[in-house]
């Protein structure tokens, strides 16, 4: 029991407070406000897992004074702990720790005992911790003569004894080892508890002799086009390694509905595509274990993310009916396996968990996203965009989210362009046109300079200009549009062959030549056709969202994904890939899904909130809205025939609108040209 005077305690960062009397230990403290404190030791101090740090100081907000004096001092256990292993200036053990006064505990989130260099990090957010996988250090009671009961019963007696596990279910493949480990750790041994949802049984998935320090799991994101992969400590949240890959499956198919395809049209095409991301998972497995200094045995969770074609695929689903109405998913919700199921041999115990899909084409990695930004935890309206050869799309707040899909083709990655590429060294990223001369000057991956500055020449010959990937076709089109050299309905003006070389007749249309090199990289009529019909059907779905929500803006935009992360967000607003925003308001959010698979991960209070969020997000089909076809062909124009741009008109001088008839003889009078160059 607990009163009023007794002190009270306030844990950061999660803001959670309690009054609990002289004496509790700090752990205890945490335990009962449902703050996540790491301790595989169980108190005995011996793991440094469960290290806390006192603020000192007068907390008005919270009405505390904090102070080291509310603290117990240094216990025998801290003492040895620290003369064995580091315990850095003003860190306590929590097991040991008691409270004495009003106290405000931070929990840090870098705690690495017994840690790997980290090579390469994620996205660096901090994430609270409270992953699935438990790490339980317990001294069993050995065998007796008098007391006939199993190994195994005894060692689940002690986990119940001291770590309150009631009904422990034991992965099979551990059955015959128990003894062995038993007696190899002198009857002292750690057990990974794995315990997904707190009103499922806890199981024992896997045991080690003595203390067990350390636990990885993975998060990663399986794209049509490319695979992340991130390996993270459970027990201090760290990211040890990252890595990614192409994924293997675009032999069988640039873009989604392309493998679809194929699998329908290849009695082995399923089996083949789920085989091929499978061993390229393996690889990246391999590679981040070696990376992190780690043995595969040594992962014992997971969770994946991907759009629905992918998540079928991975799983051995046949994609076939989400090829066509009523685009039907094999199963949308959570999925809960072991690793070894699905050909991914870790540790014999090691956990997968996958994110529900929100719709048909609106996948796992959306919800990821979703989770990872949440517009349903804020009051401002927020886009977040997912482009890739089907765009994701979510529009909300904490009052309502909705969410749609839209077929943009993968002329944004490169491909249906002329000289279109991924995004490689040799690849045009960055352009920038003169309005006046109608010359460029571009950015080429791997080369630092700009075309146009010294040593380009140079560094150009060593790498190679080799075409144009995403990114530079978005700018390229968006500067020919602020140069006149096309007009708000993208036809390339023919006229200005006059002013520039660069203006090329091809046929009955013109062509803008970008490079003129070995290869020549022009952007032509049909490029510009190509993007137009991709960027039309992105903003043709958020239309439709913003429709549902009934308003005409939206405060916040978040570009996810490999291609959101390298758009300049003015350029996609001068093309109308998106709607008119405060432009400091746009952000690239990187690999949002990926950070939603990791949140996922280390956190399983994170699976609970989407899985609760997906229930509650309308999905909007656009193939059965009659509006969509009317915001499409609007949305053809540049950056839009109807909507205006305010916010980006402040910003950016857009040119007067010019209309020119596709093919028509430049010379032609019956052309009506109104444009700032005129």
């Amino acid at each position: 029991m607990t009163d009023a005077t007794d002190p009270l305690v306030l844990f950061m960062p999660s803001g959670k407070r309690g009054r609990f009397p002289v004496g509790t230990p700090v752990l205890e403290a945490a335990r009962q406000l449902g703050v996540y404190v790491e301790s595989v030791c169980g108190g005995r101090g011996i793991c440094g897992r469960c290290q806390i740090e006192v603020q000192e100081g007068q907390f008005a907000k919270h009405g505390i004074t904090s102070s080291n004096d509310h603290i117990s001092e240094f216990s025998p256990k801290e003492v040895r702990y620290a003369e064995k292993r580091e315990l850095k200036d003003g860190r306590r053990l929590s097991c040991s720790a008691t409270v004495l006064g009003d106290l405000v505990i931070d929990v840090p989130q870098d705690i690495a005992v017994n840690a790997q260099v980290v090579r390469k990090d994620s996205d660096g957010r901090v994430i609270e911790r409270n992953p699935a996988i438990h790490m339980c250090y317990v001294e069993v009671e050995e065998p007796d003569m008098h007391m006939p009961l199993g190994d195994l019963d005894r060692l689940k007696a002690a986990l119940t004894r001291d770590w309150r596990y009631d009904n422990l279910e034991v992965d099979f493949h551990l059955i015959p080892h128990v003894q062995t480990i038993l007696r190899k750790g002198e009857w002292k041994v750690t057990a990974a508890i794995h315990r997904d949802n707190e009103t499922g049984r806890p199981h024992i998935i896997a045991l080690y002799p003595g203390l067990k320090n350390e636990a990885y799991g993975i998060a990663c994101d399986i794209g049509s086009t490319t695979i992340a992969m991130h390996l993270s400590s459970l027990l201090s949240g760290r990211t040890v390694a990252s890595a990614g890959t192409s994924n293997p499956q675009i032999r069988f198919g640039e873009d989604l509905m392309s493998r679809v395809s194929y699998v329908m049209m290849n009695p082995d095409g399923r089996e083949g595509m789920t085989l091929a991301v499978r061993e390229a998972l393996n690889t990246l497995i391999d590679r981040v274990c070696a990376d992190g200094g780690i043995s595969r045995q040594d992962i014992l969770d997971s969770v994946f993310v991907g759009n629905p074609i992918m998540h079928h695929l991975f799983l051995g689903i046949d994609p076939t009916e989400l090829g066509g109405a009523p685009f039907a998913l094999a199963v949308s919700g959570a999925i809960h396996l072991k690793s070894s199921e699905i050909g991914l041999p870790m540790n014999a115990g090691t956990r997968v968990y996958m994110l529900p899909c929100i719709a048909g084409h609106v996948g796992a990695d959306a919800a990821a996203a979703t989770l990872c930004e949440g517009p349903h935890r804020q009051d401002e309206m927020m886009l977040l965009v997912d482009i890739g050869t089907n765009a994701e799309i979510v529009l909300g707040n904490a009052a309502r989210v909705v969410a749609a899909s839209s077929p943009t083709g993968p002329a944004f990655e490169g491909a249906e362009i002329s000289s279109g590429q991924r995004a490689a060294p040799g690849a045009i990223e960055r352009v920038r046109i003169d309005p006046v001369t109608l010359e460029p000057r571009f950015r080429v991956i791997g080369i630092e300079q700009w075309s146009n500055e010294p040593g380009f020449a140079e560094e150009a010959a060593k790498v190679r200009v080799t075409g144009i990937c995403g990114s530079g076709i978005i700018e390229v089109i968006a500067e020919m549009f602020l140069a006149g050299i096309i007009s708000e309905d993208g036809v390339v003006d023919g006229s200005l062959a006059e002013r520039s070389p660069r203006i090329q007749a091809t046929g009955r249309t013109f062509s803008y030549l970008l490079h003129d090199g070995e290869p020549k990289i022009t952007i032509t009529q049909g490029d510009v056709r190509a993007i137009q019909l991709a960027k039309a059907a992105l903003y043709a779905g958020v239309k439709l969202l913003m429709d549902k929500q009934g308003i005409d803006h939206v405060d916040r935009i978040g570009l996810a994904g490999a291609f959101g992360t390298f758009i300049d967000p003015k350029y996609a607003m001068v093309l109308g890939l998106i709607p008119d925003c405060d432009l400091d308001k746009v952000k690239a959010v990187g690999n949002a899904a990926g950070t939603g698979a990791r949140m996922a991960l280390l956190n399983r209070g994170y699976r609970r909130e989407i899985e609760d969020t997906v229930t509650r997000i309308e999905k909007i089909e656009t193939a059965l809205e009659p509006k969509f076809q009317e915001h499409f062909v609007f949305a053809m124009a540049m950056p839009n025939k109807v909507d205006s741009f305010p916010k980006l008109s402040a910003v950016v001088t857009l040119p007067e609108r010019k209309v020119l008839a596709e093919g028509e003889d430049p010379g032609g009078g019956r052309r009506r040209r109104r444009n700032r160059d005129a």
